[in-house]
């Protein structure tokens, strides 16, 4: 996020600190929410400091308080998604006072913020996804053909990327749930996945045979393979700490380059594959808004969304009368 010139004030707020501290824990929100929310409140802290002169006392401000707010980040030309992010997070942040009595209503309550453009999710075709796959062993086979040139990529390394792109294209894992899962999240028998996905709240997901060799081959390289509370996927072999979403995603642009795909394409896009492949292929969108832990059908539709403008797009060049 863009913050404003008087950005370097240092931010001393007891109710912002209590909120971020909840998000954390109670709520147990991914790095990238309690992130833009920190810097989407602090944002609005600063700004009523170098505005109003004061820092905010929450719940004293009214709606024109916020109004001018929103002018300023319309100023500022920022993207729609992004005003929208900020007033998510100022939300967010009043339902919490107001839980706690500090305020009695919501003051950004009806403002009129800018629509979010609608933007269908971008996915991979079957064929890329399979190209995708085989780009962790390509890596490999090529290291090992130029004998020793540029830095050394290891087998554990290249195992482990291998498992990771096959997981979370079986199970349509968000990445955070990806490096939250332990070893006993693995059910072998069952070909079953425990899940703790946004919120704490848990589900269960099938795995598929191809996955589960793929984390099998991985472990099977490691001097000691996870057990327990140990996390599936490891940052490296020297230590039982878990594989960052910031690691996980530098390693994937190279994995999308190797396989002649769009080096700017996020590991989310895999989940969207996911979801996209399988109502292709005739699944009911209430069982894929279940796998996904969409908490509303709403969210899952978009995807419907997808393959309906695919559908029209073959029935266009096909069909004769078209």
């Amino acid at each position: 996020m863009d913050e404003p010139s008087n950005a370097r004030t240092e931010i001393r707020d007891k109710w912002i600190s209590k909120f971020l501290a909840h998000l954390a824990t109670d709520r147990g929100a991914s790095v990238y929410t309690q992130r833009n929310y920190s810097q989407a409140l602090t944002e609005f802290f600063r700004w009523h400091l170098g505005e109003r002169k004061s820092p905010p006392v929450w719940e004293k401000l009214q709606r024109d308080d916020f109004r001018s707010y929103l002018r300023f980040v319309g100023r500022n030309k920022l993207s729609r998604a992004a005003i929208q992010l900020r007033f998510s997070a100022l939300r967010s942040f009043y339902k919490f006072l107001m839980r706690h009595g500090v305020v009695e209503n919501l003051p950004i309550k009806n403002l009129a913020l800018p629509k979010l453009e609608k933007r269908l999710p971008r996915f991979l075709t079957i064929q890329q996804m399979v190209d995708l796959l085989k780009a962790p062993k390509k890596l490999l086979d090529s290291q090992k053909e130029k004998k020793g040139a540029g830095r050394p990529i290891s087998t554990e390394v290249c195992l482990r990327d291998a498992a990771v792109i096959e997981t979370i294209y079986s199970c349509g894992l968000r990445i955070s749930e990806l490096c939250g899962l332990r070893a006993d999240d693995i059910d072998w028998s069952e070909q079953i996945v425990r899940v703790r996905g946004k919120g704490k709240k848990e589900r269960l997901v099938p795995i598929g045979e191809p996955a589960l060799k793929a984390v099998e081959n991985y472990w099977d390289v490691l001097a000691k393979p996870p057990v327990g509370l140990n996390p599936v996927f490891l940052a490296d072999t020297k230590k039982a700490a878990p594989l960052a979403p910031v690691q996980l995603s530098r390693r994937f642009k190279k994995y999308l380059s190797l396989a002649g795909l769009d080096p700017n394409l996020t590991p989310h896009k895999l989940r969207h594959s996911y979801a996209t492949h399988l109502l292709d292929a005739g699944a009911d969108l209430r069982s894929v808004q279940e796998l996904l832990g969409h908490a509303h059908l709403i969210t899952t539709q978009v995807y419907t969304h997808v393959t309906t403008e695919r559908l029209k797009k073959a029935y266009d060049e096909a069909h004769p009368r078209a």
